[in-house]
């Protein structure tokens, strides 16, 4: 079930919160020896927070749509009294005594954390040193990263929703291979604190669930200014699931349907459907002429700094992942850029955010192709929200009667602090379209 029937059930009393908290432990028990997407499990908290969430609501107190809900945290996420270990061996035993700025919001609302989850060792890709986490559809696969866990655990509904992040596509990435939908918010709408750095001016923490409902309902709970992550603030969060999204300027990345790619029937058809929700759709171009790839140098260099330390003590050397396209080795090569290239890059990045800021001039929202147009390479630069759906689940190439699947997933892009105009859009394609409601064999 979706977070917003979870919540109608919890609120109505037919379901208590102790019931589900217990039923989505059992779940995850019973498949992560398969899917590896659990570190730790936080039981003992998790059943003292259904219960209070119970004994309030049988009083008639209500804090709200996620209370008395399960989630999954990606295990990056500082909660004291349980390892946070970031997914990487040097950091296998470590406790924090801090509570990350979204856990202690979501606590607020009501929420039941009961397990952290899986993410690729320092947020890349999926293996972490307990192994590979699996993707429900087709466990042969990893389920991408770096938020592997909370997408492997979703999807397979061993939590109705989780907090995932992103740098430079953790979350869209394992939302694609996992067949769910997954929320990037606007940079700085939601605190970082107590959440593990990679990369300062690019990371961002956002929910992972069923629907683009779910998402809105989870990110209105955890959005907003927090002292101690100076580059939050305060937005608007006009999210209305009734509103007539023919009132929004769309645009697409004409030239990014036209490429050919795996998943391009299935996003041409999700045009049409937006068409036939009474949407003009206004053909759009990104800027071409800046040295996009370039700029990334940012993210490994910010990345390098942060763990500095580990590099200078070879705590890298313990990582799972060693050899040219890893951590280790992007660390100790990122001490080597020139400061004048880094500087430059990072001039031309605004000039990125300039020309960004030209396009939403023309358009509130616009639709691309996932992992097409530079999309997700540019907006993860510049800081505007994502929305990724899943609008197709193709058979396997070599087994089309297996019930495994490779799901595929469409994009909606934001104006920055506009993350209710880019949920809204996705809602509306979803009450559309099924694809958000089918599920993964988990075999």
């Amino acid at each position: 079930m979706t977070v917003a029937e979870l919540s109608y059930l919890l609120k109505t009393r037919q379901v208590r919160s102790v019931e589900l908290t217990e039923l989505y432990l059992a779940r995850l028990k019973r498949y992560d020896p398969v899917l590896k997407a659990v570190i730790t499990y936080t039981e003992e908290r998790a059943m003292a927070q259904a219960q209070q969430a119970d004994e309030e609501l049988d009083a008639g107190h209500w804090r709200g749509p996620l209370h008395g809900v399960p989630y999954g945290a990606k295990d990056l996420l500082a909660v004291p009294g349980y390892r946070t270990t970031w997914g990487a061996k040097p950091y296998e035993n470590q406790v924090l005594d801090v509570t990350a700025a979204v856990i202690e919001k979501l606590d607020a609302a009501g929420a039941v954390l009961v397990a952290k989850l899986t993410l690729g060792a320092l947020a890349w890709g999926d293996v972490w040193f307990g192994g590979q986490t699996k993707n429900p559809w087709n466990i042969e696969q990893g389920s991408s990263g770096s938020s592997a866990g909370p997408g492997a655990a979703v999807a397979a509904g061993l939590v109705p929703f989780a907090i995932g992040s992103e740098t430079l596509g953790s979350i869209v990435s394992p939302s694609t291979r996992n067949g769910v939908t997954g929320h990037r918010p606007t940079f700085g709408a939601v605190s970082r604190y107590g959440a593990m750095t990679l990369a300062w001016t690019m990371d961002k923490l956002g929910p992972m669930a069923r629907s683009a409902e779910d998402c809105a309902l989870v990110f209105d709970a955890i959005r907003g200014h927090d002292p101690r992550d100076p580059s939050t603030r305060d937005m608007p969060f006009p999210f209305d699931p009734t509103f007539d999204v023919r009132q929004l300027r769309v645009g697409y990345l004409a030239e990014a349907f036209e490429a050919d790619y795996e998943n391009r029937e299935a996003d041409r058809q999700t045009l049409q459907v937006l068409r036939e929700l009474g949407i003009d759709l206004k053909p759009i171009r990104l800027p071409d002429d800046l040295p996009v790839s370039a700029m990334l140098m940012t993210l490994e260099v910010e990345a390098a700094a942060a763990f500095d330390e580990l590099t200078r003590t070879g705590g890298v050397d313990q990582m799972v992942r060693q050899g040219r396209n890893t951590w280790p080795h992007v660390f100790r090569v990122a001490r080597f850029v020139p400061a004048v290239e880094l500087l430059q890059a990072n001039r031309i990045r605004t000039l990125l955010m300039q020309r960004m800021a030209e396009v939403f001039r023309e358009v509130d929202v616009f639709v691309s192709p996932t992992f097409g147009g530079g999309t997700l390479q540019i907006t993860n630069l510049t800081g505007h929200p994502c929305v990724c759906v899943p609008n197709a689940f193709h058979p396997l190439k070599d087994n089309p009667l297996s019930p495994r699947r490779r799901p595929g997933s469409i994009t909606f892009i934001g104006g920055l602090y506009r993350d209710a105009e880019v949920l809204m859009l996705a809602h509306a394609y979803q009450q559309a379209t099924d694809f958000h409601r089918r599920r993964p064999p988990i075999r």
